[in-house]
């Protein structure tokens, strides 16, 4: 499956030290992993994690699961060495913290050759060079920050997250500029579906392509949440036949439910069952 038009509804951070952890990863229902070499992992684990990962990813079994390792940045004492590492991982992409501006995606570059990158968003400097970093020949996709990127602004918690939308969508934009792939970031209070379900419904009408998550009990929420519904499968399907009845006869402008259907409307629809069908692939894998 081509990673543009696979779905990235559910990403998962897990980390690379915990064996137990990185074994039940393979029976979650998720569409992509962040192996996590940074946050997740204690300094005195730092080194040694590499190892417990790559001896996971090499063991395999995670499936059509998209795979994604994290490693620590370069100002610190292991990003360079994690980078290296990962060269030698069964990984899809490599995925560096913090990135300010494209020389951090260069410097990364050199080392992890023709490994696709993704970029952590999470500071105001990214948000600055968003599109400049989103021009990266080398990047596929990004990752919304909004922990450390709140940090950063010294703002306050919001359920509506006015203080992240400014960032949330200079970075949509430039993503979506280049075609790349975005995810929203984490929502931290595990156990709250309901708060959860509205951050989701918040990100899917802006345009992520998923979310990121910090627990297996968000993954059911989140695969509902940026899955096309059974009604938006129904209205594509209906949009799409009437548009072709009116061209096959060449009389009238294409109707449903009341509203015109035009070639937009036809290619957003083609859009919505395509995911749908990549969805059920996955699951299927």
């Amino acid at each position: 499956m081509d990673m543009r038009q696979r779905p990235y509804r559910s990403v998962l951070y897990i980390p690379g030290s915990k064996p137990r952890a990185l074994d039940k990863a393979r029976n979650l229902p998720v569409d992509a992993i962040i192996f996590d070499l940074e946050d997740a992992v204690s300094l005195e684990e730092k080194e040694s994690a590499r190892d417990t990962l790559k001896a996971a990813l090499a063991e395999g079994g995670y499936g059509a699961r998209f795979k994604i390792v994290r490693i620590n940045g370069f100002d610190t004492k292991w990003g360079r060495d994690d980078a290296k590492a990962v060269t030698e991982m069964d990984a899809d992409a490599v995925l560096l913290p913090k990135v300010a501006s494209p020389a951090d995606l260069d410097a990364l570059a050199e080392i992890t050759g023709d490994l696709p990158i993704w970029a952590m968003m999470e500071s105001p400097r990214g948000m600055l060079n968003a599109v400049e970093i989103a021009a990266h020949p080398k990047l596929d996709g990004m990752v919304m920050g909004t922990n450390d990127l709140a940090k950063e602004l010294q703002s306050r918690f919001r359920a509506d997250r006015l203080p992240m939308l400014t960032s949330l969508q200079l970075c949509l934009l430039a993503a979506k500029a280049e075609g790349l792939i975005i995810v929203d970031g984490v929502y931290n209070a595990f156990k709250d579906d309901e708060g959860l379900k509205v951050e989701c419904d918040q990100g899917r009408d802006m345009g992520f392509d998923g979310k990121t998550l910090i627990h297996p009990a968000q993954v059911e929420v989140t695969n509902a949440a940026f899955a096309p519904s059974e009604a938006e499968i129904e209205l594509a399907k209906r949009q799409i036949a009437a548009f072709e009845e009116v061209e096959a006869s060449g009389q009238g402008v294409a109707v449903v439910d009341g509203r015109i259907v035009e070639n937009l409307h036809v290619a957003t629809a083609q859009e919505t069952l395509a995911k749908a069908k990549a969805i059920e692939a996955l699951a299927a894998e």
